[in-house]
């Protein structure tokens, strides 16, 4: 089967090198790929948001699935696009989609049908936002209601910093539209946990929990950042918690957007908060996520693929979904001076010895050679029968890749390891 995935980056490596296994898919096209993933499909210099050229470039190429990874050609209605040219599709409709589009609305939804989060106010008139934020309790968290490549919430540590973020967003717009409407939150406190999961808007099936490392530097600190690392299973999400978590929060929300009319199909993500009121929703992701999915997709023992025909075709409770009960751990090799501004062009070089590396922001040279073209550049990947061994191996493999300007945290899994001790 010729499948098409759109997107470029680490996620969609890891996508593709999962499928690649499949002996139903018989080529890959990635739009528009990157350097490395050049190596696992053919890279067609097509921009993921460039909707109208993909959907040409799926029907000139007799495209038989397609699979849209990121976030922005998802909200933008790409699917539909595809689906009204008969081309079946792994991920959710625009009026799905706006679960991440929109913070407000999926904030709302929350509300409406008693999905526990965080209480909140929506604004869209700045000078009402800055009044709420007079009596707010402080720290509190401050969304910018749009997509905003995951930047677009800060947690303002005093009144002065949330005052900023309020006028960032919606007076100097550094987040585009995204900021027209932000969402005022309040600030919870408790392990993060990032569950990713398959659902046909029938049937849910989360897959292994996982833990980022947001922070640039070791020890959570430095900026935030997309992600400077993964481990799963992540061990505050306990077999307890899950179940509390399924009948709490993720079923209720598949049938909430059915009662909605904007049946799920695709991978929902749950970003939640265990708090000591018990788990709450901090962000639902209409995608997979990233890096989540370099430790997650690794652990899969069943055929992605064949999961992904079951979604499309809501046939999700036939399908097999096995994971492993080994972990996976994933560092992220950055440029230096991320995720602010970075030096490109330096040669990456990979011994044949390393396994798993997911590129993320790499292009080919007209030579062939494989050059830095990004702030998070790769991610390393192993799994281990423990998570001590899957982080003990990551780093060994991380010594072994190399390129000028690198830089990653060392401490990646720490956190999960001592909340295995406790």
């Amino acid at each position: 089967m010729r499948v098409m995935v759109v997107g470029g980056g680490g996620r969609e490596h890891a996508i593709i090198k999962k499928i690649k296994q499949s002996p139903k898919v018989t080529e890959i096209f990635a739009l528009p790929g990157n350097g490395g993933i050049a190596a696992d499909a053919t890279c067609v210099d097509i921009g993921a948001k460039d909707l109208d050229n993909i959907v040409k470039f799926a029907k000139e190429n007799s495209i038989e699935f397609a699979i849209v990874a990121p976030d922005d050609p998802l909200v933008m209605g790409l699917v539909d696009l595809l689906k009204a040219e008969g081309i079946p599709c792994f991920g959710p409709t625009a009026d799905a989609a706006i679960i991440e589009g929109s913070k407000a609305f999926s904030k709302d939804l929350m509300k409406a049908y008693g999905i526990p989060t965080a209480e909140y106010e929506t604004f869209e008139d700045l000078e009402e936002a800055l009044a709420y934020l007079e009596n707010c309790k402080i720290p509190v968290v401050i969304k910018a209601d749009g997509l905003a490549l995951g930047k677009g919430v800060i947690i303002a540590e005093t009144k002065e910093q949330a005052q900023k973020a309020v006028r960032d967003m919606m007076e100097d717009k550094v987040f585009g539209d995204s900021g027209n409407v932000v969402v005022i939150e309040e600030f919870l406190t408790g392990p993060e946990v990032s569950v990713l999961s398959f659902t046909d808007g029938k049937t849910l099936i989360p897959m292994v929990s996982s833990m980022d490392h947001k922070r640039a530097l070791d020890g959570d600190k430095g900026l935030n950042t997309g992600g400077m690392g993964t481990i799963a299973p992540n061990p505050y999400y306990t077999k307890e918690i899950a179940i509390q978590c399924e009948e709490e929060i993720f079923l209720p929300t598949m049938i909430a957007m059915n009662k909605e009319h904007r049946s799920f199909s695709g991978c929902l993500y749950f970003g939640l908060m265990l708090t000591p009121d018990g788990p709450k929703v901090i962000e639902y992701n209409c995608r997979f996520g990233d890096p989540e999915t370099q430790v997650v997709l690794p652990l899969l023992d069943s055929d992605l693929f064949e999961i992904m025909e079951h979604v499309a075709n809501g046939t999700l409770a036939d399908a097999e979904v096995n994971f492993a009960d080994d972990a996976a751990c994933c560092v992220v090799m950055a440029s230096e001076g991320y995720p602010q501004s970075y030096e490109k062009g330096y040669e990456i070089t990979i011994p044949e010895d390393v396994d798993t590396v997911y590129v993320a922001g790499a292009k080919l040279s007209e030579d062939g050679k494989l050059l830095t073209n990004g702030g998070r550049v790769l991610g390393v990947t192993e799994r281990g029968a423990t998570l001590e061994e899957a982080i003990e191996k990551a780093y060994k493999s991380v010594e072994k890749v190399s390129f000028d300007n690198a830089f990653y945290r060392k401490d990646i899994g720490q956190r999960a390891l001592k909340a295995k001790e406790n």
